[in-house]
C-alpha cells in the first residue's frame, strides 16, 4: 500500500504516512467518515521526525495517522475550518507557537500524560504539552575558540567583535531565548546587551542554525547560535556530506544564563478544540510520551527526551552535559512579545 502526506504547498511521498485529501474534504464539509481508525493530525514537525513515530502507533494500535505538515498558518487554517476542522492533534515547536495553539485547543484530562509530563512542561490548563526538550547552544570554532566556558553575557564583549553568527532575530527560536535572557537581565541591561551582540555579528542575521554552523567552517565567524539537535543531523547526514566536515570544524558549548542553567526550549502537542476522533487523538498524544517513542525522539530525532526517567542517546550525552536553566516556559511565552519588539528597536537584523 502506497501512503502520501499531504502538504499545504504540495504532495510528498512518504510510505509511513498517509493523508487521504477527499476523506479531509468530506470531515470539512460536515460528512460521515466511516473508518473510526484514524486520527488526523497537523504537524509544523517535520515530515521525517514524525514519520517512525506514527509508524510504530499504527503497528501497536492499527489506528492510521493521517497528516496535514506545513511550515507556517496551521494554527490559523484550524480557526478557519471551526466546528467543521478535522484536526485532532496539533504537533509544533517552541513555546511561543505552543501558547498560540491554546487558542485552538482544548484541555486533556490524562492520568499517563500527568504522570510522565514534568509540571515545567505542560500548560497549567492542560491544553499543551511537552514532548521534546532542545537547548540553544554555542557552535564554537575547533580551530579558533580556546576558552572551555562561555556565557550568554560574554557573547557582547568586545573580545566577539564580528566573530558572531546569528539567524535572523525575529526567528521564534532566538526570540525564546531573548525572552529569557529579557526575564534575567531586566530591560534595560538586556537591551544594552542585544545591542552590544548587535556589534559582535559577523554580517547581518540569514540563514537557518545549520547555515551558522557552515560560515564557523568556512571562517567567517567563530561561534554560531543554534539548537542542540543540529549537531546530530550533521553529524549524520550521508546525503549531504559536506555537513558532517562542518560539524567536525565545531564543538557544542552550553553558554550559561545570567542566573545559571543552559537555555531549554520545547517541542510540544495539543489536542485540537473540534477534534474528530477525540479518543484517538488523546491515544497517540500519550504514545508519544511512551516508552518507545520518546527513545525514538532521543535516538532518531537527537532531541533531550521530555521525560526525565528516559535517557539522552549516546550521541546527544557526548555534546557535553549541562544544568537547565530552571526558567519559566510560561514567562518566556508572555516575555516573547515584548523581547520582539526590542530586537526591532535596536534594529538587530540591520547587522553591526
Amino acid at each position: 500500500m502506497r501512503l502520501r502526506l499531504f502538504a499545504l504547498t504540495a504532495f510528498c511521498s512518504l510510505p509511513i504516512i498517509t493523508l487521504v485529501a477527499d476523506r479531509v474534504a468530506a470531515q470539512q464539509a460536515g460528512q460521515q467518515v466511516q473508518d473510526a481508525q484514524e486520527v488526523n493530525v497537523y504537524s509544523y514537525r517535520q515530515p521525517f521526525l514524525v514519520a517512525p513515530l506514527f509508524e510504530k502507533f499504527t503497528t501497536e494500535t492499527g489506528i492510521e495517522v493521517n497528516v496535514i505538515f506545513a511550515k507556517k498558518g496551521l494554527i490559523e487554517r484550524v480557526k478557519t475550518e471551526g466546528k467543521r476542522s478535522p484536526a485532532d492533534v496539533i504537533l509544533t515547536v517552541d513555546i511561543g507557537r505552543l501558547q498560540a495553539a491554546k487558542a485552538v485547543a482544548q484541555p486533556v484530562a490524562s492520568a499517563i500524560l500527568s504522570k510522565l509530563i514534568p509540571d515545567n512542561a505542560r500548560g497549567a490548563d492542560d491544553k499543551w504539552f511537552g514532548l521534546t526538550w532542545r537547548a540553544r547552544v554555542a557552535y564554537v570554532s575547533r580551530a579558533r575558540v580556546e576558552q572551555a566556558d562561555l556565557s550568554f553575557a560574554d557573547l557582547a564583549k568586545p573580545q566577539f567583535r564580528g566573530r558572531v553568527c546569528l539567524r535572523s532575530g525575529q526567528h521564534p527560536y532566538n526570540v525564546a531565548l531573548f525572552a529569557a535572557l529579557l526575564d534575567h537581565m531586566g530591560e534595560a541591561r538586556f537591551k544594552n546587551w542585544l545591542t552590544g551582540l548587535k556589534a559582535n555579528l559577523a554580517g547581518r542575521p540569514s540563514g537557518n542554525d545549520r547555515a551558522q554552523v557552515r560560515k564557523v567552517y568556512g571562517g567567517a565567524c567563530d561561534i554560531a547560535i543554534g539548537n542542540t539537535y543540529y549537531m546530530g543531523k550533521m553529524q549524520t547526514n550521508e546525503k549531504k556530506p559536506e555537513q558532517q566536515d562542518w560539524a567536525k570544524s565545531v564543538r557544542v558549548m552550553f553558554p550559561d544564563m545570567p542566573r545559571g542553567g543552559a537555555h531549554m526550549n520545547i517541542s510540544g502537542m495539543a489536542m485540537a478544540k473540534h477534534a474528530p476522533n477525540r479518543a484517538n487523538a488523546q491515544k497517540l498524544m500519550e504514545f508519544l510520551v511512551s516508552d518507545a517513542a520518546q527513545k525514538t525522539y532521543a535516538e532518531v530525532n537527537f532531541e533531550y527526551p521530555i521525560r526525565a526517567d528516559i535517557e539522552a542517546s549516546a550521541r546527544v550525552q557526548s555534546w557535553g552535559a549541562f544544568t537547565p536553566d530552571a526558567l519559566s516556559l510560561t514567562t518566556i511565552a508572555q516575555l516573547r512579545r515584548r523581547a520582539s519588539e526590542i530586537v526591532d528597536e535596536v534594529s538587530f537584523n540591520d547587522g553591526p
